[in-house]
């Protein structure tokens, strides 16, 4: 008989199964060979870490799917990873893209720590997504965009810095004249969506001087992709003339896989889902440098 107790998170549970021998009770019904205990010392200290923070940081995590948190469950243990990996606690406030507004931008967001833009599909919410990206970057927050997070960034920063007003993506505006984030070659001829994104694992380089190879330790990566649309290289030479640079790019297609504003203390955005690929014993580095930023952030406004 084994015991399930209840657990203050679910990842105590693994210690209370072996607890109750539960791993030996399996291998020995498999009848799979084992010698002693498993070694769990990494868990151990994760859980430690977990439990004993050392800090507190509130980060802001702007999506259209609020109503429905199990859509960001990785985001949200990405941030458990990271938050341990830095002694930290990350609190999260939840904020509905489609409840940001201009008249509410800066209240919604002015006492976060960091500001996170979620993935997604479609115009619902999309405003305040680029609202939310706005604040962020004018006003030195630590940012993290992922996926549509990233394309909401590059259309913000073309809007705002480039003065290309009608700047879009050709998802939701097809016929804009400033399509920065466009269709990928690939999908062009494509009638029938299902399965047919550009999925799975890509490689990337990073540039060695980029905040993303720094948070790597290393410039060629591999990532995980969920989208259709792009980066348009056609705007690539103005936006990086302004400011913000391709940092990461795919080496055989060109294609850019994160932008960057080096004169912000953090602002990073991927084309890919990083989200994916955290682990209790391997947060992701983005998220481990995310949630750092933003306890510096946090430290240097309670001193000024």
């Amino acid at each position: 008989m084994i015991e399930s107790i209840d657990a203050s998170t679910i990842y105590e549970v693994p210690l209370l199964m072996q607890q109750e021998e539960l791993d030996k009770v399996v291998l020995e019904k498999l009848n799979l060979p084992f010698e002693g205990d498993a070694d769990l010392t990494e868990w151990k200290n994760f859980l430690s870490r977990l439990k004993n923070p050392k800090s507190k940081v509130t980060i802001g995590l702007v999506g259209k799917y609020i109503e429905l948190k199990d859509s960001y469950k990785s985001i949200v243990e990405g941030f458990s990873h990271a938050g341990a990996a830095n002694e930290c606690t990350v609190e999260i406030e939840w904020i509905h893209s489609e409840k940001i507004n201009e008249e509410n931008v800066a209240y919604r967001l002015k006492d976060l720590d960091g500001i996170l833009v979620a993935p997604g599909f479609g115009s619902r919410g999309i405003e305040g997504k680029i609202l939310s990206i706005q604040y962020a970057r004018e006003n030195d927050i630590p940012f993290f965009g992922i996926c549509l997070g990233m394309q909401c960034a590059v259309i913000e920063f073309a809007r705002n810095v480039l003065g290309l007003k009608d700047a879009h993506t050709t998802e939701i505006e097809e016929k804009t004249s400033s399509p920065v984030i466009a269709i990928m070659e690939g999908q062009k001829d494509l009638t029938q969506k299902g399965g047919t994104m550009r999925l799975g694992a890509y490689a990337c380089e990073l540039l060695a001087d980029s905040k993303s190879a720094e948070a790597y330790g290393k410039t060629k990566i591999s990532e995980r992709h969920r989208h259709r649309y792009e980066f348009n290289n056609n705007y690539l030479e103005a936006i990086e003339k302004h400011g913000m640079k391709a940092t990461g790019k795919n080496p055989e297609t060109g294609l850019v896989e994160v932008v960057e504003i080096p004169e912000h203390s953090w602002f990073v955005a991927t084309q890919f889902h990083p989200e994916y690929k955290s682990t209790v014993e391997k947060p992701h580095p983005l998220f481990v440098s995310f949630v750092k930023a933003a306890v510096k952030k946090k430290k240097h406004s309670m001193v000024t």
